[in-house]
């Protein structure tokens, strides 16, 4: 779609000026509510530029993130069911004009969340699965705050931190190999890390 192709462009922009860090923090905190460019892209973009400002870029992309994790789950909790279970009218403003946000999408969430809790919330926040979609519908089915903000913590500065430490280390040419198998990378790793604990769990 050629309007998120002008918005990718318009957020790599932001690389290029002395507001760079401040224009991270904020699609950062977005991209937790609504936002379909990830922040990675910037974050990328930043630390290729100052390679020795890396891991202070994702320390901005981590905090922008939580706190827009927190508002996210705020929305879902106050504002999109009535008192009668129904969608708000905000709630489907959301799901009409918001990518990501089907209902069907929303109550299949609800039957991870009853069995993984934690892990569903990790993994949106480590892998590229919309991550704005898991911090609303936290909000709605209350999941555990204390839970969520711990989840949310880990996983986003870990994605973060991942790809500044790599950037860090290895400098632009790594930038092809993020563009080509980051995503497939962490999805293995989280695939991985549940199951070990899985087995774990099962053996135990």
């Amino acid at each position: 779609m050629k309007w998120i192709r002008n918005l990718y462009d318009w957020v790599l922009g932001w690389a290029e000026s002395k507001y760079g860090g401040t224009a991270l923090f904020i699609l950062a905190f977005i991209e937790s509510i609504f936002f379909p460019i990830p922040p990675d892209i910037l974050l990328i973009a930043l630390a290729l530029g100052a390679s020795h400002k890396s891991f202070r870029y994702a320390l901005l992309a981590s905090i922008g993130s939580i706190a827009g994790a927190v508002i996210g789950y705020s929305l879902g909790h106050f504002s999109w069911l009535t008192s009668t279970g129904e969608f708000t009218g905000f709630a489907m403003f959301f799901f009409d004009n918001i990518p990501g946000f089907t209902e069907d999408l929303f109550y299949q969430i609800k039957s991870l969340f009853d069995e993984w809790d934690f892990w569903v919330i990790f993994t949106a926040g480590f892998t590229p699965i919309p991550y704005k979609v898991f911090t609303i519908t936290s909000g709605v089915f209350d999941i555990s705050m204390p839970m969520f903000l711990l989840a949310s913590a880990v996983s986003r500065s870990a994605r973060f931190f991942l790809v500044a430490s790599l950037i860090w280390k290895y400098g632009p040419p790594i930038k092809v190999f993020i563009d080509k198998y980051f995503n497939l990378i962490v999805t293995a790793f989280t695939v991985l890390l549940i199951g070990g604990f899985l087995v774990i769990k099962y053996l135990i």
